[in-house]
Order: structure tokens, then sequence, then C-alpha cells
């Protein structure tokens, strides 16, 4: 069973920043997670893609986030890190991790971090 417990929410002002961690946990194989990445979903709104990063470390954005927010993991702790600045209101929102696991390729999801972004 895989476990993903996130951490580093909160309230800030617009231009500060914060770092979201994300660990897994449980009945694990270091080598049988794939993909990880951070999602949100602002009230009234789809949940969407932030950033994500390979098994082998390629990154991808979303545009509206590009040059502001860096994705990393560390591959010994099972942790992915989001590291966000220069943050906007338009940030605010429910940030969830997602992991992409084993052989199957199946997703797991952490339960979520509020981030709110004050003007």
């Amino acid at each position: 069973q895989v476990q993903l417990v996130e951490s580093g929410g909160g309230l800030v002002q617009a231009g500060g920043s914060l770092r979201l961690s994300c660990a897994v946990s449980g009945s694990i194989l270091r080598s049988r997670i794939n993909a990880m990445g951070w999602y949100r979903q602002a009230p009234g709104k789809l949940r969407e893609l932030v950033a994500g990063i390979t098994s082998g470390g390629s990154t991808n954005y979303a545009d509206s986030v590009k040059g502001r927010f860096t994705i990393s993991r560390d591959n010994a702790k099972n942790t992915v890190y989001l590291q966000m600045n220069s943050l906007k209101p338009e940030d605010t929102a429910v940030y969830y991790c997602k992991v992409d696991y084993g052989p199957r390729r199946t997703d797991y999801w952490g339960q979520g971090t509020q981030v709110t972004v004050s003007s």
C-alpha cells in the first residue's frame, strides 16, 4: 500500500514563497516510483497539473507557473517538493501530489494541502 503525506501549505502574502513536500511511504519499492507531480484545484475549477517530474528528473510545468515554481525530488527520501516563489492570489488552491507507481503505473494521491495567497 502506498501513502502520500503532504506538508508545507499555508497563508502567504502575494510575492511570497512556500515550499510543499510530499513523502511517499508504505510497503513500497523505491525503484517503482515513476513520475511524481503536483496538481491544484481552486474552488469551482477543475483540478489541473502544476508540475511534474519523471524518474529520470525531466520536468514540465503549467504555463501559469513557469519561472516561478520549481519541482524536485529526493529519491533517497521518496519525497517530491514544489518550491513556489512570487506567489499570486490566483495560485490559491488546494495542492495535491500524485505518484505514478509500479509496473501498472497506478496513480496515488495525497490528501491535499491548502495554499492561500492574499493580495
